[in-house]
């Protein structure tokens, strides 16, 4: 009989997931494409891009996880180190971004080479958002981490793959919403909504990355700490 995803499983996929998604330079580079030239056209390789990235990066994990038979559930050595290493290296981010956001209003640095960016010819521009989404330490973090939970379930091969699908589609929600919205209502009147949007973000990012960031660190170390108590 199939072994069903816990309450608890689904509650790290959906907030690891979303936390993922929450990308404040791809979410830039995007509304930016969506407000130039072509939008459905480059906005949607790029999502995709982004999407194709997170599966091959959950199978990845998922395959060295399985082909080495690790064990992942809580109390383990692999697990726990796992759960205060992802715990230190996002509390360092969420410290680094609140003092970000407290030296002024000013977007931070990386704002001003957005433009940049997205002059670059679509295939390079793929490939800059592909290695900067996996080289980002935090959401390495992440995958690592629902991978390891869903090797902790024991799920069946289908619905383990049904999970991870559904975790990767969740990574990819915060970028698929402003371009399904442009497929919907069209570039000229949702302008202003992405214009509003664009500035909204670089104003606070810095912040939002450090809120979201802390109550990670939070969740995770105290996971860890469970995990030895448990060990």
């Amino acid at each position: 009989m199939a072994t069903m995803p816990t309450t608890s499983l689904w509650r790290e996929l959906v907030g690891f997931g979303l936390a993922i998604s929450f990308s404040p330079l791809h979410i830039g580079l995007l509304l930016l494409l969506l407000l130039g030239p072509q939008p459905l056209r480059r906005g949607g390789w790029f999502v995709l891009a982004w999407l194709l990235t997170s599966i091959a990066a959950m199978a990845l994990l998922l395959g060295v996880g399985h082909g080495l038979l690790l064990t992942m559930e809580k109390g383990t050595d692999q697990r726990t180190g796992l759960d205060l290493l992802a715990a230190g290296g996002l509390l360092a981010l969420g410290l680094n971004g609140l003092l970000a956001s407290r030296r002024g209003a000013a977007p931070p640095g990386w704002t001003r080479r957005l433009d940049g960016f997205c002059a670059m010819p679509l295939p390079l521009l793929l490939g800059l958002s592909t290695a900067l989404q996996v080289s980002s330490p935090d959401d390495l973090f992440l995958y690592t981490r629902t991978a390891a939970s869903l090797l902790e379930a024991g799920l069946d091969q289908p619905l383990e793959v049904v999970s991870a699908a559904v975790f990767c589609l969740i990574t990819a929600s915060l970028l698929a919403l402003p371009l399904a919205g442009l497929a919907v209502v069209g570039q000229e009147r949702l302008l202003p909504v992405l214009q509003a949007g664009k500035v909204w973000l670089f104003l606070n990012a810095e912040l939002l990355v450090a809120v979201i960031s802390l109550g990670l660190a939070t969740y995770l170390g105290w996971q860890g700490i469970e995990g030895l108590r448990m060990g």
